[in-house]
């Protein structure tokens, strides 16, 4: 385990139909206690993982084709690069899941088995009714519900743009948890090759190399842990970095993931990427003049930003609509594709 002293704030006694808003709109991570500990699920693993693996096949659509990650061994559960950072120590395959649960109690009892991991799989499509047993009523935020299945898995360090619940149902896991301006100190590698769709942090957590990566012990110095058991939840506010460690020979999990903007906002990692081929790149003095029309057009918008332009003018400098979203959405794509 890392040297870290700082544990994630605990709660305890919420009730799972009436999750408050503090919760939810935290900008810091909370351990939930107990959060989902009388779920059926919950209970079905507490006796084993052979029955929890009973229980999910009840609801799965076993011949529907999941997203599995299969690595050797030799990986010992960490879902990486090669060498070279030219591809990936793992391939994916497409079992149905029902053959996905079978290979996880096949291998429950093996000493040394391969890396298994199906992650975010949406609950509705794949285990129909899981749900009605199983659940958190955030339906005030419309979330995706995704279950994650897999054996001792080590996730790198990454973060999401939604605020996300996750609910550890069977096994334990370890969260490891930064704040997002730790950026630098992480170590994050390609921004457009992935192992699972976000940038994830280089440093091997099992076995930091300080001196390739000498200010990641600085992201220790900010980081918090929570060691969760069946039952309980955490919540990661929005790109909040999180390593994750499945520790047992079986884990589920079950995530809501929501985002506090509107449905027409675009992700600003699209923005990032654009703004890579567009203005990281130019001489010294353009890129700083841009940075000064970003901060006063994005960043550090006030009253005076537009309050020269009569309100029926400003358009984009307006507040966003849906209707304006469209429109420039299609501007930005015509000039894409020129």
């Amino acid at each position: 385990m890392l040297p870290v002293a700082t544990k994630v704030r605990e709660v305890h006694g919420l009730d799972p139909r009436a999750l408050p808003e503090e919760v939810l709109t935290s900008t810091e991570p909370l351990l939930l206690r107990g959060l989902a500990k009388d779920w059926p699920l919950v209970r079905a693993g507490l006796e084993s993982p052979r029955a929890a693996i009973d229980y999910l096949r009840r609801f799965a659509r076993r011949d529907a084709q999941v997203a599995v990650l299969v690595a050797p061994p030799q990986v010992e559960g960490r879902y990486f690069y090669n060498d070279a950072l030219s591809g990936f120590n793992f391939h994916t395959e497409r079992p149905p899941l029902g053959a996905m649960l079978d290979a996880m109690e096949r291998h429950l009892d093996d000493a040394r088995p391969p890396s298994l991991y199906m992650g975010s799989t949406t609950v509705d499509t794949y285990l129909p009714g899981l749900r009605d047993e199983n659940d958190l009523d955030l339906s005030a935020h419309d979330p995706l519900f995704s279950v994650w299945v897999g054996n001792r898995t080590r996730i790198a360090a990454h973060q999401d743009v939604p605020d996300n619940i996750a609910c550890v149902a069977v096994g334990h896991r370890r969260f490891t948890v930064f704040p997002p301006d730790q950026l630098r100190n992480l170590y994050i590698g390609p921004l457009d090759l992935t192992p699972a769709g976000q940038p994830v942090s280089l440093v091997d957590f099992a076995a930091p190399d300080h001196a390739r990566f000498s200010r990641f012990a600085e992201a220790l110095a900010h980081a918090q842990v929570a060691e969760l058991g069946p039952g309980d939840a955490i919540f990661i506010p929005s790109l909040w970095w999180h390593h994750v460690e499945g520790l047992d020979p079986f884990n589920v999990l079950l995530n809501y993931w929501w985002r506090r903007t509107p449905a027409y906002m675009d992700s600003p990692m699209n923005a990032l990427m654009l703004a890579l081929m567009s203005v990281r790149d130019l001489p010294d003095e353009q890129r700083a003049a841009w940075q000064e029309i970003f901060r006063h057009y994005v960043f550090e918008p006030d009253a005076d930003t537009a309050g020269h332009i009569p309100e029926d003018a400003r358009r984009t400098l307006a507040p966003m609509t849906p209707e304006v979203a469209r429109e420039l959405r299609a501007r930005l794509l015509q000039r894409l594709n020129r």
